[in-house]
């Protein structure tokens, strides 16, 4: 994946702050950390993890996503600065191609419509994200940490139906079908 901030010439930099939060139980193949200016690459061995990472920028918001499937050059150098092959330009190509799309996210990869695929799920996936309210998020975090709705509902001390209300508001159960099936096309993306 190579990541870009949006507008970091009008604000802060933030990419620590991104960095930090993609440190959080995620194990990468090779790990996250800048590559130039406002920007950082990483590389993940699972489909799953590139969802997880995903999901987690969208929701810090101001990122220019870019995933490229393919395969990597071996062996595998310590720093991420220092990999090649393929799926490094194809993430070059779908972080500059994700500049100019609305929801900021790109997909390319080494089977084209494979990668298209991946991409329109995955766009839905963060229109989702990008709309939840904090509420919502805070009962997700706990439902997802392995608490049921109605400990989550004692934690936030709301019903369990304001749980429920929350996780239906902010689309949940679609997101939780969405991403097996963006797991299965970034694979195929990737050749």
């Amino acid at each position: 994946m190579t990541v870009d901030q949006q507008g970091s010439r009008r604000g802060p930099d933030r990419v620590g702050e991104a960095l930090a939060r993609l440190g959080d139980g995620l194990r990468p193949v090779l790990p996250f950390e800048r590559t130039a200016g406002d920007e950082f690459q990483g590389v993940l061995g699972t489909p799953e993890a590139v969802l997880e990472v995903t999901v987690r920028l969208v929701r810090l918001g101001g990122w220019s996503i870019g995933i490229g499937a393919g395969p990597v050059q071996n062996p595998l150098p310590p720093s991420t600065r220092a990999a090649a092959g393929p799926a490094f330009l194809c993430a070059r190509r779908a972080v500059d191609a994700a500049k100019q799309r609305p929801m900021r996210l790109a997909v390319r990869g080494a089977v084209p419509p494979d990668a298209a695929d991946a991409q329109a799920v995955l766009s839905a996936l963060a229109v989702l994200v990008a709309r939840r309210s904090p509420q919502a998020w805070e009962a997700i975090d706990l439902v997802e940490d392995g608490r049921t709705q109605a400990e989550a509902a004692a934690e936030l001390g709301i019903s369990r139906q304001a749980v429920g209300q929350r996780l239906a508001a902010a689309s949940w159960e679609l997101e939780r079908e969405l991403r097996p099936t963006a797991a299965r096309l970034l694979a195929r993306a990737a050749g």
